[in-house]
């Protein structure tokens, strides 16, 4: 089990971690030959593989949230971000899962970025927590959220 330490300054071994497979993502998208299909499904796949290895109940939860993304907005591409599944539009992430384990903390979050279409006045929420408790309610909610999120490009 890693260790988790912080001090002023520095990152989490959890935080390096990421970091790493960052890194590691971007070498493996640089390096994957074939067609733009055949590195998009090499990429989904990634995302298939990452959930398969997550610890109960995280990896229910994220093949829930895989499921839903795929059924409400196609036109995202799944890949890898720093660690975590996460799906894309034009190369940008617009979400992402972050299981609980991941950073030890005590529950799995569904996070938009930048791209998410989710805009609501002056103030909104990015991101969520996500409880093994999830229910059909929460999905049809996740389903709507990924919706919004990419806004006109569905």
């Amino acid at each position: 089990m890693a260790r988790t330490t912080k001090t002023e300054g520095t990152f989490t071994d959890e935080e390096r971690a990421a970091m790493q497979e960052a890194a590691a993502e971007r070498r493996t998208a640089r390096s994957r030959s074939g067609t733009k299909a055949e590195k998009a499904a090499a990429e989904a796949q990634a995302v298939v593989d990452k959930i398969a290895a997550m610890p109960e109940p995280d990896r229910g939860l994220a093949e829930r949230i895989h499921r839903i993304a795929l059924q409400a907005a196609p036109e995202l591409a799944p890949r890898l971000w720093y660690g975590m599944p996460a799906y894309a539009a034009d190369g940008k992430v617009v979400f992402f899962f972050q299981d609980a384990a991941k950073f030890k903390a005590r529950y799995a979050t569904l996070g938009f970025q930048d791209p998410a279409q989710l805009d609501d006045g002056t103030f909104w929420p990015t991101s969520w927590a996500v409880t093994p408790e999830f229910s059909a309610a929460d999905e049809a909610t996740v389903s709507e959220l990924v919706r919004r999120a990419v806004g006109s490009r569905s």
